[in-house]
């Protein structure tokens, strides 16, 4: 099953994705990778989130944060490629976490990133991770998520 019919089997919708938060691209392509910018989550009316993981957000907030600057991440891919089916595989994910420094629970956080990727792709959506928790992030969202994917030969 494509990535676009698994989409639609999940009731999956994606929005426009964030524009930049400065000046530099969302994505730009070396070869047969398409490199990602950081993508923030959306809270729940729409607007940005803000706040810290372990002050303003719980771990199972987190992850469901992590799955929003995913469907963030997808939407941009879509819009840069077209269709998600382009996508070969997903090579890696990396997210910045804003926490407290107590916060202890960072993979468990972008485990919501990974889930979902897994659940769209398959064993396409696997990939290597990296996650570093930070002070703050750009206007105070909570956390990003930035991918590496490989494209399919045209």
């Amino acid at each position: 099953m494509s990535a676009e019919q698994r989409m639609m089997e999940l009731g999956m919708a994606l929005p426009a994705p964030a524009s930049p938060a400065g000046r530099y691209v969302s994505a730009t392509q070396a070869g047969n990778l398409l490199f990602t910018s950081g993508r923030a989550p959306r809270a729940m009316d729409g607007g940005p989130a803000k706040g810290k993981l372990g002050r303003e957000y719980t771990t199972a907030e987190g992850y469901a944060l992590a799955r929003s600057a995913c469907i963030d991440l997808l939407a941009l891919l879509r819009h840069e490629l077209g269709t998600l089916n382009r996508i070969a595989r997903f090579v890696e994910v990396h997210g910045a976490i804003a926490s407290t420094p107590e916060f202890e629970a960072h993979a468990e956080v972008l485990d919501g990133a990974s889930d979902l990727l897994f659940e769209v792709f398959g064993p396409a959506g696997m990939h290597v991770r990296s996650v570093i928790g930070v002070t703050s992030l750009r206007q105070g969202v909570p956390l990003t998520v930035r991918a590496t994917v490989e494209l399919k030969p045209d």
